[in-house]
């Protein structure tokens, strides 16, 4: 089969409005030798999972694909080969590669990371103006939808409660200040604003909604959606926050084409291994280290810094210099539970550090003798 016919056959496959491509066809091409099915999961729940194959919506028991790494257990978004139409029950056999993967450390102590979409090309990332910005959450977001190799997008929600043109201009620069070549929407889900070019946006590819509970994901879904398919809560008035409404990872399809995965409240946005996302969300910062005097210099004390020049000469706020070095020092942390490499670095740069330390306070103890 040549390309041409190939690209054809899979833009008329039952599975096109989900994002099966050629690539995906390619990929599956050995399972389908092997007389199982395409599909996509687009939901997950105890063990199963419902997932859109050429036969319609079913339901799929994941009991073959429980691996011991909890980085590649069956998440939504996945594509995967399943047992043909007529099993009972059907099974899920495989998970195609990833193209992407939006990853975020557990809450739990141990060295392990959560996926929460698979196979996503736009993150979405949901932040109301009816509370108090938090431009580190942001930041942190920013920093994994980056990482997981998705292109960010920043919308502004609720902007209906901020009617002040002004007020709200001054809140946008601050976004766009601290998403630099991420684009920055401001949305009303309740009279319209800003929807159809979000709808424009995620149209044709995978997008993943994220956020914390109250910033009115499932709101915006709905406006994207067309209807009313995901229930929504009120936020409390004291502080502008919200109770999760949205409980599961669900795989919606968009009548302007595309599909939608929106997911629960985030309350913990920990980083996994997101060192070049970090750069991406910093990249003035990484702009500006390329121009210090030593390669490896940590921007805190060093001679001939640029970063910290930049610093002095108010070129660079505090704020991004302090929260660039935070998700540094935790992404590094999380790196070195599972690379002996980087532990013993660090465990270097502790001791580097502690040295300094101990002979700044005998050189001021000699002074005061």
């Amino acid at each position: 089969m040549n390309s041409s016919s190939s690209s054809a056959s899979a833009s008329s496959h039952a599975l096109a409005p989900y994002g099966w491509d050629e690539d995906w066809a390619d990929a599956f091409a050995p399972y389908a030798a092997q007389g199982l099915v395409p599909g996509r999961v687009v939901r997950v729940d105890r063990g199963l999972c419902d997932m859109a194959t050429p036969d319609g919506v079913i339901r799929a028991d994941t009991e073959y694909v429980v691996p011991r790494d909890p980085m590649k257990v069956v998440c939504t978004g996945d594509w995967a080969a399943v047992d043909p139409e007529g099993a009972r029950p059907r099974y899920v056999r495989t998970l195609l590669p990833r193209r992407t993967a939006f990853v975020r450390s557990t809450s739990s102590k141990r060295s392990e990371g959560q996926i929460l979409a698979a196979n996503v090309d736009q993150a979405v990332v949901a932040v109301s103006l009816a509370a108090e910005l938090d431009l580190a959450r942001i930041e942190r977001f920013l920093a994994l939808a980056w990482e997981s190799g998705a292109q960010p997008v920043v919308v502004l929600t609720k902007a209906d409660l901020v009617p002040d043109e002004v007020t709200r201009s001054h809140l946008v620069q601050d976004v766009e200040t601290t998403a630099p070549g991420v684009p920055v929407l401001t949305v009303s889900a309740r009279d319209g604003e800003g929807t159809d070019v979000l709808a424009a946006i995620v149209a044709g590819g995978t997008s993943v909604l994220l956020g914390q509970s109250g910033a009115g994901k499932s709101t915006l879904a709905n406006a994207l959606l067309g209807e009313d398919v995901m229930e929504v809560r009120a936020t409390r008035d004291v502080d502008g926050k919200g109770r999760h409404t949205t409980t599961t990872r669900n795989l919606l399809l968009l009548p302007g084409g595309g599909v939608l995965i929106d997911t629960p409240g985030l309350r913990g946005v920990g980083l996994w291994d997101a060192g070049t996302g970090v750069g991406q969300v910093f990249s003035e910062i990484q702009d500006l280290a390329e121009n210090c005097r030593f390669h490896d210099c940590a921007h805190e004390s060093e001679p001939g810094c640029a970063v910290l020049d930049a610093l002095e000469a108010g070129e660079l706020p505090q704020r991004r210099l302090d929260s660039y070095r935070k998700l540094l020092r935790e992404n590094q942390y999380i790196v070195a539970k599972t690379d002996a490499r980087v532990r013993a670095e660090l465990r270097r740069e502790w001791k580097r550090k502690g040295a300094l330390g101990k002979a700044a306070m005998e050189a001021k103890r000699g002074r005061i003798r």
